[in-house]
């Protein structure tokens, strides 16, 4: 089952503007494509998992879905690659809450 998984991964990660692409190449940045598509792979088992005990059709939360989380601190996190980088910080950005 787990190879069979794997497979299905690969070719959900294929697939433009899903969630799983997206999980794959937030993951896949971080640790490596091999445990990107496991981790795929586990999102779908549990999907599965819920499509057949609430009987329910598939419906993909779209690529978005993972940027509507922590955005301040995103924000944040990119500003400082930015000033590690060289770039200045307008005076404006650097007064709003964090």
């Amino acid at each position: 089952m787990r190879t069979t998984l794997i497979v299905c991964a690969h070719s959900a990660a294929k697939v433009k503007n899903s969630c799983f692409r997206a999980q794959f190449q937030r993951i896949n940045a971080h640790r490596g494509s091999k445990k990107a598509y496991v981790a795929v792979a586990h999102s779908m088992l549990i999907a599965v998992y819920h499509i057949l005990k609430d009987g329910v059709a598939f419906q993909d939360l779209g690529a978005d879905y993972y940027n509507q989380f922590n955005k301040e601190r995103k924000i944040n996190v990119y500003l400082k690659k930015l000033k590690a980088l060289g770039w200045e910080i307008p005076k404006a950005m650097e007064a709003q809450p964090a």
